[in-house]
């Protein structure tokens, strides 16, 4: 099985936005995606973002995945101001604290399921026999055990989409960042995947943001965020899947 992540039973918060703005282009031409955002996600928590296109709520998480920086405020990851960081600094964090899965999938096509998931240990430099065990263990923890060698093609919807869990699950991270996981999907692939993503948040203490534009699958998280141009509209309590 997967580690737990690192933070697991620390409840000081693992990201902290403060009055945060981005704004794109210049005079005349400037557009404002975030307005001034204020964020607290403590760890173990599963987060559901919400919001109509245009809202910022992309924007929130490319800043939040250290793929875009503010233009002002403050974005603390786990202390550390991730604006005073460099671009490479940025990278390591991104390496060794952060997961990502997407609607897409962003499998290579060519490559096997055991290869795929590999592929964020071979850019933190494990060595090639631990990597493979790793990789093994995370298939079978997303329930693709005996599915090591087929390439994407060969796979499902659902089943591509839990390569792409396994290989975002397989360094054990501090935070999974999912951007429509169950895009792709049909409603009983999308509640095997979300129950998946229950599992791990709950069971491993990996924290979850996720962004959807689905009320159902928002219903598994603990938290729902809700954007509206550019600012935070409303945040809610939600039970979750058990």
């Amino acid at each position: 099985m997967i580690a737990p992540a690192s933070g697991i039973g620390d409840m000081n918060p693992v990201i902290e936005l403060d009055g945060v703005t981005r704004v794109y282009g210049t005079g005349t031409a400037a557009v404002s995606a975030l307005q001034g955002i204020d964020l607290r996600i403590d760890h173990g928590d599963f987060v559901a973002v919400m919001g109509p296109s245009g809202s910022g709520k992309s924007t929130c998480m490319n800043i939040l995945g250290c793929l875009d920086t503010p233009s002002s405020g403050t974005y603390r990851f786990k202390g550390v101001e991730v604006g005073k960081l460099s671009r490479d600094q940025r990278a390591l964090l991104r390496r060794h604290y952060l997961g990502f899965v997407f609607q897409g999938f962003n499998l290579l096509n060519r490559t096997s399921a055991l290869e795929n998931v590999e592929l964020p240990l071979i850019y933190r430099g494990t060595p090639a026999t631990e990597r493979r065990e790793m990789a093994r263990k995370a298939l079978a923890a997303v329930g693709l055990n005996g599915w090591e060698t087929h390439t994407p093609a060969e796979l499902s919807g659902g089943q591509q989409q839990r390569v792409a869990i396994a290989r975002a699950i397989v360094a054990s991270p501090e935070v999974l960042f999912a951007d429509e996981p169950t895009g792709n999907l049909d409603s009983a692939r999308s509640r095997e995947i979300m129950e998946l993503m229950t599992v791990f948040n709950r069971d491993l203490g990996i924290t979850i943001v996720m962004v959807t534009h689905d009320a159902v699958m928002a219903a598994y998280a603990r938290r729902i965020v809700r954007f509206m141009d550019g600012i935070i509209d409303k945040e809610e309590k939600n039970g979750g899947a058990e």
